[in-house]
C-alpha cells in the first residue's frame, strides 16, 4: 500500500566469504541500496554502532562470533533491537530456521539464492520495519507518517476517496477521571470498533489510521461511507458504556475536580465523525482536507450524543454542514 524508496535505506551484509559479500553487495546497490558490509561478528557489531543500518543481512556461521549470537546481542539492546535481521546461509533445515527465529530474527534466506528472492525478501522487511516505526504504540495502527503518504496517494491517483475523522467526546474528563489505565482502554476499544465497521462495511484497499491519543482516521470510498461512519457510532454507543462505573452511569455524566478545587461536570463519552470527500468538491491538498474536516469537528461537537457530520458543498456556494443519524 505504501510505497518504499530503495535509495534511503542502509543495509550492512555480514558474510565471512569475500565472493558472497561482493555479490550481495552488488545487487543490493544497483536496485539502489546504500549497502555497508562486515566479515564477522565482532565487526558487524562495530558496523551497526558505526553505521545504523535500517536492515543486517546477517550470515549464520561465522568465525569469532556466529550469526545467532549477533542476532540476540542486537535483539537484547534496545538501542538496536528495532533493527531487522534477515538470516542468510546454507543450513537451511527446520531446526536452525527455529532457532534463528528464537533469537530474533524476521526472515530467512538460504543459500544458493535467487537475486529476485533476495531482493523481494529485501524489501518486504524494510517496508515491514518501516510501518512497524510509524505506528502508534497503543493499537499498532499507522501513525500520522503513513497517513500522509496514504492521503497524498488517493490526492494523486484522482479517484473518489472519502477521509472520515473519529475523535471521542469528552476524552480528557473520562480520563482525568477514571486514569489512564482506563483511558487506554477506551482508546483500544475505539481502535477495534474501526476495525470491525472497516472489515465488515469496507473492502481490502481501505485504511485506517491513528493519529494519536483520541483521534483515528478512516480512509474508504463515497459508496462505503455511511455504513462504515454509521457502525462506528453505533457499535462505540453500545460498547463504551461497559466502562463507566454504574454510578456515573446513572447520572448521566462524570464529576471531575478542576484546578479550582470545584466540580465540573461532563456528559459521558460520545463519538463525532467527520467526513470530507472528494467526490463533490475539488480537495487537492491534505491541508485543506485538515481544515475542513476541523470545521465539521467543531460543528459535530455542539451536538447532543454521537453524530456522523458531512460536508455538502455546491460550485459557488460556502461550506454547509449536514446531520447524518445513526440507527
Amino acid at each position: 500500500m505504501l510505497g518504499l524508496l530503495p535509495n534511503s535505506q542502509r543495509i550492512l551484509v555480514v558474510d565471512d566469504e569475500e565472493h558472497i559479500r561482493k555479490i550481495i553487495k552488488f545487487q543490493l546497490e544497483k536496485a539502489g541500496y546504500t549497502v555497508e558490509t562486515a566479515e564477522d561478528g565482532v565487526e558487524a557489531l562495530k558496523a551497526v554502532e558505526a553505521c545504523h543500518p535500517d536492515l543486517l543481512l546477517l550470515d549464520l556461521m561465522m568465525p569469532n562470533m556466529d550469526g545467532y549470537e549477533v542476532c540476540k546481542r542486537l535483539k537484547s539492546n534496545y538501542e538496536t533491537n528495532h533493527i531487522p535481521i534477515i538470516m542468510v546461509t546454507a543450513k537451511a533445515d527446520l531446526e536452525n530456521k527455529l532457532q534463528g527465529f528464537e533469537d530474533g530474527a524476521n526472515d530467512y534466506i538460504a543459500k544458493p539464492f535467487a537475486v529476485t528472492e533476495l531482493l523481494l525478501r529485501v524489501r518486504n522487511v524494510l517496508q515491514w520495519s518501516q510501518l512497524q516505526r510509524q505506528a502508534n504504540p497503543l493499537t499498532g495502527l499507522p501513525g500520522n507518517v503513513a497517513i500522509e503518504k496514504e492521503l497524498e496517494r488517493r490526492i494523486g491517483n484522482g479517484n473518489k476517496f472519502v477521509f472520515m475523522y473519529a475523535d471521542i467526546d469528552n476524552f480528557k474528563a473520562f480520563n482525568d477521571h477514571y486514569g489512564y489505565r482506563r483511558g487506554d482502554d477506551a482508546i483500544k476499544l475505539t481502535s477495534e470498533i474501526i476495525l470491525e465497521a472497516v472489515k465488515n462495511g469496507g473492502a481490502g484497499d481501505d485504511f485506517v489510521g491513528h493519529v494519536g491519543g483520541d483521534d483515528f482516521i478512516i480512509i474508504s470510498t463515497p459508496d462505503r461511507c455511511d455504513v462504515i461512519a454509521n457502525r462506528v457510532v453505533q457499535k462505540f454507543d453500545e460498547g463504551i458504556v461497559k466502562l463507566f462505573d454504574q454510578e456515573d452511569l446513572d447520572r448521566g455524566y462524570v464529576e471531575v475536580l478542576n484546578r479550582k478545587g470545584t466540580v465540573d461536570r461532563f456528559p459521558l463519552l460520545t463519538m463525532t465523525i467527520a467526513v470530507v470527500s472528494n467526490n463533490k468538491s475539488d480537495v487537492d491538498h491534505i491541508a485543506r482536507i485538515s481544515d475542513i474536516a476541523s470545521e465539521l469537528k467543531m460543528y459535530g461537537k455542539t451536538l447532543q450524543g454521537s453524530v456522523v457530520v458531512k460536508e455538502r458543498r455546491k460550485d459557488g456556494q460556502p461550506l454547509s454542514v449536514g446531520r447524518l443519524e445513526h440507527h
